[in-house]
């Protein structure tokens, strides 16, 4: 499993950045703690917690999870998930996440609308995309629409050190030179998965010590 993945948040508390939705108090913070959870849309840059917030949603709402990748899945894939609801595995209700929605035809994404309008399927969906331009207007009248933000180079240094105390705990310890945190998260554009990984990159092109030089060297390689 990749690194980004093992060292994913299982808490709102623990995500990187998204204060205007995960802030103590906040609109969106509130309908999540109360389990009463509606169809949504999350939308903004890749690796700014759209997946990572789905996950801790489903545990919240107790309902079975069925996740779906629109880049590959197909038409059959929906009629599967959907076909549950119908069992005793889906009797609490689904929920339906859907990464990358923009990828789905109009004809597949309304073979959805009737699952969400009697409510056996919750629906999350995110994309990358503007969803008022990328979504069916009939699927996306019943959902609630938030945006998620580039994650800043302070917010994201937390899910750094995490990653890089799994990488010490599995493959022994390194010393840290320098700025390594923050060289490595303002050159990656507020993507927390792209800091991740250049993090794990780095680790392991260094020696003893996690080198800041190691660090800069790589980002620029990557283009970052």
């Amino acid at each position: 499993m990749p690194l980004a993945d093992r060292v994913r948040p299982k808490s709102l508390d623990e995500v990187s950045g998204q204060r205007h939705l995960l802030g103590e108090g906040r609109p969106f913070r509130r309908i999540i703690e109360s389990g009463h959870i509606p169809s949504m849309v999350f939308y903004g840059p890749p690796g700014t917690g759209k997946t990572t917030v789905a996950d801790i949603v489903a545990k919240k709402t107790g309902k079975r999870l069925h996740k779906i990748n629109a880049t590959t899945a197909a038409l059959s894939d929906i009629k599967a998930a959907l076909s549950e609801t119908d069992t005793l595995l889906g009797a609490g209700g689904i929920l339906l996440y859907i990464d990358e929605i923009q990828y789905f035809n109009k004809k597949q994404q309304q073979s959805l609308l009737e699952y969400v309008e009697d409510g056996r399927v919750t629906l999350i969906c995110s994309t990358t995309d503007n969803p008022y331009f990328c979504i069916f207007s009939a699927l996306l009248s019943r959902s609630a629409v938030f945006e998620f933000k580039g994650v800043s180079a302070e917010e994201m240094v937390p899910s750094l050190k995490r990653a890089f105390g799994m990488l010490c705990e599995e493959y022994g310890e390194k010393k840290l030179e320098g700025d390594v945190f923050g060289i490595i998260s303002r050159s990656t554009d507020g993507d927390v998965r792209k800091a991740i990984n250049l993090l794990e990159n780095s680790f392991f092109a260094s020696g003893d010590t996690l080198s800041a030089e190691t660090a800069k060297e790589l980002s620029t390689m990557a283009g970052l």
